[in-house]
């Protein structure tokens, strides 16, 4: 058990080393999962940088697991490298506090109907643009309800899908 858990976190290490900032960057800036997986040099499967991407989302308030309230304190965590005297590098993670000033969020189920019927839920997805829909089926929703920020591209899907908002 010890040496599956060291190998998956080597792994992920590996992978993070390799294109994290790249993928939580390109995320940033509005690429979807597929067309991540498209602009990276190093190999990496959709389900791993589906996963960076869910991480960094969850880290920046992108998508709450709880209905965010307002003004409440979320943390932010980040890691800051560091050098001492003799050359050595490490990482220390360091935990921001942040508000919720303000940004309004949806209530999306979108995991749990993947799972209970995905290729009717793909094919309700088909009125959506090629980026809306690659932009839901990139991510690995859990199955309970979430909740996303409400930005442009939420509002078009919402919209699209006769004001789906549902949890």
């Amino acid at each position: 058990m010890s040496e599956e858990y060291f190998n998956k976190a080597l792994s992920n290490f590996i992978n993070d080393f390799a294109g994290g900032d790249a993928i939580r960057h390109l995320s940033d800036n509005g690429f979807t999962v597929k067309e991540i997986c498209g602009r990276l040099d190093y190999p990496m499967s959709s389900s791993k940088v589906g996963e960076i991407v869910w991480k960094h989302y969850l880290n920046e308030g992108i998508i709450c697991l709880e209905e965010p309230k307002e003004g409440a304190v979320a943390e932010k965590v980040e890691y800051v490298k560091e050098q001492d005297s003799f050359g050595k590098t490490s990482f220390r993670r360091v935990v921001k506090s942040v508000e919720n000033t303000g940004s309004k969020y949806i209530c999306v189920d979108f995991g749990k109907r993947i799972y209970k019927d995905k290729e009717g839920f793909e094919k309700a997805l088909d009125i959506l643009g090629t980026g809306d829909k690659d932009y839901i089926l990139g991510l690995p929703w859990p199955v309970q309800p979430v909740w996303h920020v409400l930005d442009e591209r939420m509002e078009r899907i919402t919209k699209a899908l006769g004001g789906y908002e549902n949890g």
